[in-house]
């Protein structure tokens, strides 16, 4: 330990430098890579997927956007341990390659017209192997940059890294929005969307020949020089004594509520501005954008102070404000946005009665939509919340609008009745409280900062060095990519499940207030073992 230290210290300050600057700008890179598919995902349903059921392809966009975050963990462990094997830098390397080409490739990608069901089934496999890339990219990168510094400076150096998830959405959103501007709806749906794929790979090239200029990790060199790289550090990650308790508090005391509050506060909001309130792509990326610009500092200085006060204290602290918040956050947001549409939601009822509705989560061939799936879908689809009442064994489904009812699953009847009635979905410009929504969003947006800027010091300073990059990964990105990741395809199923548009919000707050919880036990513990 003593070696580890001295060797830290003896870093010079511009090398240091060099380390936060390269590593920041290349996980940005890996960062943008892997969300412009979130931030498309509304698009490609009529790209990579067959048409006829809008509601079954657009769950099937978001399983497989889901699937990136589902192999996360299996890649921090596959990554992990060749980081612990064979050092911090060249782990790296190979993930960044293989975050860049798989990126690459879903721009070159054929859409379903043209190659069929070989479209989706290829996009799977490239969204997989974005994943096992970030899965190893991302805790190399913030454990590479915390061993070039003491223990009491590393929130602040890894809360620049902490800012780059934030950053490759903004610079994803603003890749998107630049190539709409520039040219027609259909030339973009055409080959436009492809652009922003392409142009990764010369992020992918800068970021790669950065980091191969930069050495490998002082507290890496260490251990290899004193001959304590860990043989089995998956077993050592999951057998030496203490070790299992560790895990607990990093999953469930901090990263499953952090991965959350950060997909819940910016790509869910992203995902419900667009597809729920029905606001323009142009407004939509204008407000987070700005929100997210807004923000940047803070990741900076809630890492500094946890330098100070304690990591796990701010984590802790940001679930529990988003356990209580976060709800009438998206209420007030809403108004914001459409208050024409929260003004017919209060003066106009509406009510489905049905039998054999199912709770669809992960979409595919397998799945079978009833008439009631497809009339909740279709719902919720417009951003309505509506009442449903369980129908007689045998009865068809009905929808009931004000005093129209319409039997059976009439799509065109439904809307016709909807639109009677004076319901327009389409959010108007003119209407929406810009100042608010963007208040709302930067709340948001705070409490982001607050549970992500600190992580990464948290959970390298809790495992030790030898097997600390693959027992860093495996909760991070369970939290993350598990617990995180499948937030807008769970979310989606519960608004359409129990007809209420806030309802997606009910899994993110119930994980958000387990981590606020547990941290809160753990935080307890340690106080009490300081006063024994």
């Amino acid at each position: 330990m003593q070696e580890i230290r001295r060797a830290v210290a003896m870093i010079e300050l511009p090398l240091a430098r060099r380390v936060i600057l390269t590593c920041t700008l290349g996980t940005m890179c890996e960062w943008y890579d892997f969300f412009l598919y979130a931030t498309l995902a509304p698009f490609f349903a009529a790209v990579f997927f067959p048409g006829g059921n809008h509601a079954a392809a657009l769950l099937s966009t978001l399983a497989t956007y889901s699937a990136g975050f589902l192999v996360r963990p299996v890649g921090g462990l596959l990554f992990g341990r060749m980081g612990d094997r064979i050092g911090r830098k060249y782990t790296v390397l190979v993930a960044v390659m293989l975050m860049g080409a798989a990126t690459f490739s879903i721009g070159c990608l054929p859409p379903y017209s043209a190659i069929g069901s070989a479209a989706p089934v290829i996009l799977v496999i490239l969204r997989i192997v974005q994943g096992l890339a970030l899965g190893g990219e991302y805790g190399g990168a913030a454990i590479y940059v915390a061993e070039f510094f003491p223990r009491e400076q590393r929130s602040f150096a890894t809360a620049w890294v902490q800012t780059t998830a934030t950053l490759g959405l903004l610079v994803s959103l603003s890749a998107v929005m630049s190539v709409r501007h520039v040219m027609s709806p259909g030339n973009f749906a055409l080959y436009g969307w492809r652009l922003p794929f392409l142009f990764s790979a010369v992020l992918f090239a800068g970021s790669f020949i950065a980091r191969l200029q930069l050495p490998e990790s002082p507290v890496f060199e260490t251990l290899r020089q004193e001959g304590a790289i860990s043989e089995r550090p998956i077993s050592d990650a999951f057998l030496t004594r203490g070790s299992v308790g560790r895990l607990v508090l990093a999953l469930f005391g901090a990263c499953a509520g952090q991965g959350v509050v950060w997909y819940c506060g910016q790509y869910y909001a992203l995902y419900f501005m667009t597809t729920t309130l029905h606001l323009g792509e142009g407004d939509v990326y204008l407000l987070l954008g700005g929100a997210l610009v807004a923000v940047l500092p803070l990741f900076l200085i809630f890492g500094m102070l946890s330098d100070l006060y304690g990591r796990l204290r701010f984590i802790a602290t940001g679930c529990a404000l988003a356990t209580v918040l976060t709800i009438p956050l998206f209420e007030q947001l809403t108004l914001a946005i459409n208050p024409d549409l929260v003004a017919w939601q209060r003066a106009h009822h509406v009510q489905l009665t049905a039998e054999d509705c199912h709770f669809h989560v992960f979409v595919g061939p397998w799945s079978q939509f009833t008439p009631c799936d497809e009339a909740k879908s279709l719902l919720a689809g417009h951003g309505i919340s509506f009442d449903i009442t369980e129908a007689a064994p045998g009865n068809i489904v009905t929808v009931q609008v004000d005093d129209t009812t319409i039997v059976g699953f009439q799509p065109a009847d439904i809307d016709a009745a909807l639109l009677r009635s004076g319901f327009h979905p389409q959010a108007d410009p003119a209407r929406v409280n810009r100042p608010v929504a963007f208040l709302v969003l930067f709340a948001l947006a705070v409490m982001v900062a607050m549970v992500y800027g600190p992580i990464a010091a948290f959970l390298v300073g809790l495992f030790p060095a030898h097997y600390r990059y693959t027992a860093f990964s495996l909760p991070y990105h369970i939290g993350n990519g598990v617990f995180g990741g499948v937030l807008p395809l769970v979310s989606a199923a519960l608004v359409a499940y129990f007809g209420d548009i806030f309802a997606g919000l009910y899994y993110p707050v119930t994980v958000a207030g387990i981590t606020a919880i547990v941290g809160a036990f753990f935080l307890r513990r340690r106080r009490q073992r300081r006063r024994g």
